[in-house]
């Protein structure tokens, strides 16, 4: 017979999940760091909706924008994942983020229909080309067995700063109004750009980066 171990193991507590920055490549840091920083920008969509109301269109406008948007986004995302395979990963996604950066600088001014459907295409633009992007750049930056840690490791502290996001930019659009609120969103993800852009440049530049 073989002997009974009287060791337990342990579990891994709720927050281990923490431990896994200081395992993580170079890489998955600077990336998450830029995209993090981001979504700290990114507010929640009410805000875009907010918005056209406060130009005097009514509920049932903003809702068929919004269904336009989906729809966009739809029919943009299979074929921008085509594109991303192709020209890479992080490309697509900072082109994306800098998409988002023009939407949020000139949403606070628009005021006429086709502005609004107009960057209502292009936002659908920005979420094709990061929504799965920026999940499928971590999967391939972690290690092959850690892919899963990774992955909730953003998601989680995405949550958070989605939360605080909205939080803020409510607080700032009550404080400065509408303007103000989305033209600091577009300054801020713009400078994401940049890092990102440089951080590409210097660490991504290997094989679907």
């Amino acid at each position: 017979d073989k002997p009974i171990s009287t060791s337990e193991t342990k579990s891994p507590g709720f927050f281990s999940f923490l431990s896994y920055w200081k395992q993580a490549s170079k890489q998955f840091k600077l990336l998450v760091a830029g995209l993090l920083a981001f979504t700290l920008f990114n507010s929640s969509d009410a805000f875009l909706l907010l918005s056209i109301k406060s130009k005097g269109f009514s509920d049932s406008y903003m809702i068929g924008i919004y269904i336009f948007y989906n729809l966009i986004y739809a029919l943009l995302s299979f074929p921008v994942g085509i594109l991303a395979d192709k020209f890479g990963l992080a490309r697509t996604l900072i082109t994306g983020l800098f998409v988002f950066a023009v939407v949020y600088s000139f949403m606070g001014f628009a005021s006429y229909t086709w502005h609004f459907i107009v960057l209502f295409a292009l936002y659908a633009l920005y979420a094709a080309s990061t929504e799965g992007i920026s999940k499928a750049l971590i999967s391939n930056i972690a290690a092959k067995d850690r892919t899963a840690t990774a992955i909730g490791f953003y998601t989680s502290f995405a949550s958070i700063f989605t939360m605080l996001a909205s939080s803020l930019a409510g607080l700032m659009w009550y404080a400065f109004g509408m303007k103000t609120m989305f033209l600091v969103s577009g300054a801020g993800v713009a400078v994401v750009v940049a890092y990102l852009a440089v951080v590409h440049g210097i660490v991504f530049q290997r094989k679907n980066a």
